[in-house]
């Protein structure tokens, strides 16, 4: 690898960053730490370096020519293999006299990377890196770089960030006043095609989904794995889209997806749906009141963006409503998040919370109404339930159901009050 090339690719990124126009997203990171931004591709992991990037230049905690940063997915270093790795510093100490704060971009490209990212940590450098591939990462993270970095995962924007990216700011009386029409009009797109922040000024934004889409099944997915039997995984997303709110078991999945003509084993789709996690693609959330080993099997799956389902669908809106709610309930509980399904079927409960959820599209149907509102007061009387909610697309009301009050909102509204970074 030249060294040439690399002072190149330095002195080009100090100079771009200082001209990126950039969208303040909510980022707290604590000094002196290194990071790993993980997270679905184009979600804004780079964008995050370029902001924390800013701010340290801002703040005079460091000047632009501290800054080493690297994206290894530029085709000038696709060569660079992990021994040359050091050739980074010795390029940036042949620019500069001061010792530099590093960005590594994309580095899981390079096959043995973590030995050198775990030496800059010992000796003192300040490290960022992102990744586009959870397992590798963290494999990695808590093993040959255990205690020296912190995980921070970056998803696409919230509706509240996609608001602010519209000038749309709310004050504490929005709901009554013209901000309230402003964000309902807003919530619209939003809601069919997501929150990566490139596809919010084009118009064709159906086409950029797909082919970011195909992106990540192809690069971040069938290659990064070997994957030869390409339909199959390709049938297997496309039903996961398709079935978003029904509960599956892995072997009921073989059997779609082998009905298809593409024959496989329990243990390949099942190696297949990890693949599907780790790219950032799809989540799932087990059922509360299976037992621990049906819990990894039965499972409801969801996709980390409302416009990579939107992708599949003709006729979305809820499968799409439900989706986006998991997507931002799984933000603020994580692992304390189960769907429960036994003699009632509650779409997400909260234990940790006394909490549950249904979700409909409207319930002004007396019988939608009935059956989401009973199966939230039965398990209200199982487990003790604090919290009650139905999410619709705009019904807003209150119910008092012997003595359970159950709140019904809307889902733009919902995002807003129930948005972790608030």
């Amino acid at each position: 690898m030249n060294k040439e090339i690399i002072k190149r690719l330095i002195a080009e990124k100090q100079s771009d960053i200082l001209s990126i126009k950039l969208i303040e997203r909510p980022l707290k990171l604590e000094s002196e730490v290194n990071y790993v931004f993980v997270g679905l591709r184009r979600a804004g992991k780079s964008y995050m370096m370029y902001q924390h990037i800013n701010s340290l230049i801002v703040s005079k905690r460091a000047s632009i020519k501290e800054i080493l940063y690297i994206n290894f997915e530029d085709e000038r270093i696709s060569g660079i293999k992990a021994d040359e790795l050091g050739l980074l510093l010795d390029a940036y100490n042949e620019m500069f006299d001061s010792k530099p704060i590093i960005f590594l971009d994309e580095i899981q490209i390079i096959l043995g990377w973590e030995k050198f990212v775990r030496r800059l940590a010992d000796s003192q450098y300040r490290v960022f890196i992102t990744g586009c591939n959870a397992q590798m990462l963290n494999k990695e993270i808590y093993t040959t770089l255990g205690g020296r970095f912190l995980v921070k995962e970056v998803l696409p924007f919230s509706f509240k960030e996609y608001l602010n990216y519209n000038r749309i700011f709310l004050d504490k009386n929005w709901e009554y006043n013209n901000l309230r029409s402003k964000v309902i009009k807003e919530f619209g797109n939003y809601f069919y095609y997501g929150g990566f922040a490139e596809s919010f000024t084009i118009k064709d934004k159906r086409s950029w989904l797909n082919a970011l889409y195909q992106k990540i099944l192809l690069g971040d997915i069938i290659a990064r794995n070997s994957i030869r039997n390409e339909n199959a995984i390709r049938v297997l997303v496309k039903k996961l889209a398709e079935s978003v709110m029904q509960p599956s078991s892995i072997t009921r999945l073989k059997n779609i997806v082998e009905s298809t003509g593409s024959k496989i084993s329990l243990n390949t789709l099942n190696d297949y749906l990890q693949y599907l996690n780790d790219a950032f693609l799809v989540f799932g959330i087990s059922n509360f009141s299976d037992k621990l080993s049906e819990k990894e099997t039965f499972k409801k799956r969801y996709f980390y963006d409302n416009g990579l389902v939107y992708n599949f669908l003709f006729d979305p809106e809820s499968i799409l409503l439900e989706n986006i709610t998991a997507l931002n309930l799984k933000k603020i509980y994580d692992t304390d998040l189960f769907f429960f399904k036994k003699n009632i079927e509650v779409d997400f409960f909260i234990p940790k919370e006394n909490k549950a959820i249904q979700v409909a599209y409207s319930i002004a149907n007396d019988v939608t109404r009935n059956r989401e509102v009973s199966a939230l007061i039965k398990l209200s009387e199982i487990h003790k339930l604090e919290s009650l909610e139905i999410i619709t697309f705009d019904e807003d009301s209150t119910l008092n159901v012997n003595g359970k009050i159950i709140n019904i909102i809307p889902i733009w509204k919902w995002l807003i009050y129930n948005d972790n970074n608030l």
